[in-house]
């Protein structure tokens, strides 16, 4: 079984249409992940029936019995991130700063304080318009743990694709460095490189790439919007070659994206010259992996 990961170094490049693309080019040989759990968007593409909903549960908060505090104002004093609130004497939590860190509970006279589990969103393994599968996710607004729930989107795209027969998955992971794009990262067999022929585009897709390194695995990169800047595209081609990043191809800009996003369809399945470039890319990558 082949993981391909799909990630870029900021927002904005195409990634996630260039994902679902690979997704309809792959067709129901490919079981998807959409890893970018805090801002899920690859369902607006593949058309997922979000059956079989399952909520995740991580991270704990703290929640104050009322008939048991006697408002001793210990819990206010020890708080490190301002999460207890006092009104009209009344003792509360604010749920978006309690780190669920448990101080406040250790320090009650009269166990008033509890942590809970909670729950931070759904899971979904969904049918999707490929005739494949989709597992992805709806991370709640403010909630936190996101690492957490990438790495069970991916397990679970993994369980599926076993039970499915399956020889690719494909991730559509997070944009930047953070933990989210760590936890996409873990068992990658190749990463897909996004990136776009601006300063910008350069700077972190050098920035990304020395986190792919640390995991020591194979990459081929994607330039869209290649035409942008002549400039860039030659310091970015000096970047690939520097660091032995294979090329996969160029894009250029197309208003036929827009288009396509538009009308909630993928750009190969749209009328564009980008349909032969992405195909090409993605027989590319399926060399590289030796998928057959």
């Amino acid at each position: 079984m082949k993981e391909i990961v799909v990630i870029s170094g900021k927002g904005g490049t195409g990634k996630t249409s260039i994902t679902a693309s690979f997704a309809v080019l792959g067709g129901e040989e490919v079981v998807v992940a959409d890893c970018d759990v805090d801002a899920a968007d690859m369902h607006l593409l593949l058309d997922p029936d979000f059956s079989n909903p399952e909520p995740f549960f991580s991270g704990e908060l703290a929640v104050i019995d009322q008939d048991l505090c006697i408002a001793c104002n210990k819990c206010f004093e020890v708080c490190r991130y301002d999460a207890v609130r006092i009104e009209d004497g009344r003792y509360s939590i604010d749920e978006i700063s309690c780190e669920g860190c448990g101080y406040c509970a250790r320090v009650c006279p009269d166990e008033a304080i509890t942590n809970v589990e909670q729950n931070v969103g759904n899971w979904y393994r969904s049918g999707i318009r490929t005739g494949s599968k989709m597992v992805h996710a709806r991370l709640k607004i403010g909630a936190d743990n996101s690492g957490k729930l990438v790495a069970k989107v991916k397990n679970e795209a993994r369980k599926t694709a076993t039970e499915m027969g399956k020889e690719i998955i494909l991730v559509d992971g997070s944009p930047g460095i953070g933990c989210p794009v760590v936890s996409s990262l873990s068992g990658a067999s190749f990463v897909v490189l996004v990136t776009e022929s601006t300063m910008s585009g350069l700077h972190d897709l050098q920035r990304v790439y020395e986190l792919v390194k640390k995991f020591g695995i194979k990459a081929g990169c994607i330039i869209n919007k290649a035409d942008l800047n002549e400039d860039v595209l030659r310091e970015l081609h000096s970047f690939l070659d520097r660091e032995e990043i294979a090329k996969l191809g160029e894009i250029p800009y197309d208003e036929a994206f827009t288009e396509a996003i538009t009308n909630g369809s993928t750009i190969v399945e749209w009328d564009s010259s980008i349909k032969e470039r992405l195909e090409k890319c993605w027989a590319t990558i399926k060399q590289l992996t030796g998928v057959s």
